[in-house]
């Protein structure tokens, strides 16, 4: 037997190995060639001003890979099914139909990610928090959608996991109430918004203070101000006090100087140059409530109460523009002559004569 007849053989015999070797290989240059397209699209896409295309193109790339290899591992199965009678093969049709459902969910979610980059990245007034909460919302509704497709695709009842849900649901909700209660807690953040990536909040009731970093659906992650993280649930934002000092409009300057005694008679050129001083100067705001008043008979002073807010609300700003404000009120009691007040105590001897008709040695 020479080499064609053998071959010949071969191909009658086994023709639907060649068939469904063939399939595969139409396969692998299908998925070479829809890459090489969609790298093009997708850097002619990054030159245009449209902000999803790229996105799309870029979302699409391993999805569609997936989808063509789902076709052809299919078709193979099917040449080799028909050929052979082998049981196995017939699991070719949910196999494909589960792949291609979770090649469109693959697609989503990467189309979503996509987006979610592109609105923080673009938008100069988005907020990061509520883009990231959609972004997690649509991404939970994608893969719980695709998950029950499935389970239709593969014959199971949607009504009977669905009710097995509800009856599971309630016993998973008695024991993990804490984890539902952060969840619902992580829910109300992104709602209601008491602050958000990058705000710096501090809590009155508990020892709470830093930046914030990240907000998930079960903690809340803070950087303290030495550097240190801090994992907070959720669910604890709903029982305490946030302050939000981030989003505060201006900075108080509240401080009381006091002058000697000795100086009462300049009290009113010192409260008026500091009032005027303080009206004039360029890192107050204007518009705000500005005190400058002779307040209190102290036990070693006579008291000027001071009270007023900045325009920068930025923590290291605000203490220059602190020092600055305090170091001219300092120069102004000078140079009216006055010095600044310190405690101090002054002692009252009694007439000198007294002493004479006391006995010696007393």
């Amino acid at each position: 037997m020479n080499w064609e007849e053998l071959t010949q053989l071969l191909t009658q015999q086994h023709s639907y190995i060649l068939y469904a070797f063939l399939v595969v290989f139409a396969s692998l240059v299908l998925d070479f060639t829809q890459r090489k397209v969609l790298n093009r699209l997708y850097v002619k896409a990054l030159t245009t001003k449209r902000m999803w295309d790229d996105a799309i193109i870029d979302a699409l790339k391993k999805p569609v890979s997936l989808i063509i290899w789902a076709m052809g591992i299919y078709l193979a199965m099917e040449i080799i099914s028909e050929a052979t009678g082998a049981v196995i093969f017939n699991v070719g049709k949910p196999l494909r139909d589960t792949m291609v459902i979770g090649a469109i969910a693959w697609f989503l979610v990467r189309l979503i990610q996509q987006g979610e980059r592109k609105f923080i990245e673009g938008e100069k007034e988005v907020d990061a928090t509520t883009v990231d909460a959609i972004a997690k919302l649509l991404k939970v509704s994608v893969v719980i959608t695709s998950i029950l497709v499935v389970l239709q695709t593969l014959g199971f009842s949607i009504s009977g996991v669905l009710a097995f849900g509800g009856i599971g649901g309630v016993a998973v909700g008695f024991a993990a109430k804490d984890l539902l209660a952060n969840f619902f807690g992580g829910l109300t953040i992104y709602l209601d918004r008491p602050f958000a990536v990058g705000d710096w909040v501090r809590s009155p009731d508990r020892d709470i203070e830093g930046t914030v970093e990240h907000i998930g659906w079960r903690l809340t992650r803070i950087r303290t101000f030495d550097k240190r993280p801090l994992y907070v649930p959720n669910s604890t934002f709903t029982t305490i006090a946030v302050e939000n000092p981030s989003r505060m409009l201006n900075r108080r300057i509240k401080e009381t100087v006091g002058i000697r005694y000795d100086d009462a008679s300049k009290m009113e050129a010192i409260v008026g140059k500091i009032k005027d001083m303080i009206a004039n100067h360029p890192d107050i705001d204007h518009e705000k409530k500005l005190i400058v008043n002779f307040n209190t008979f102290a036990p070693s002073s006579l008291d000027i109460f001071i009270y007023t807010f900045t325009v920068t609300t930025n923590w290291v700003e605000f203490h220059a523009v602190k020092q600055d404000v305090l170091l001219k009120i300092i120069r102004i009691i000078e140079g009216e002559g006055a010095e600044v007040a310190f405690p101090t105590s002054t002692l009252h001897l009694a007439d000198k004569d007294i002493f004479k008709n006391l006995e010696p040695g007393i």
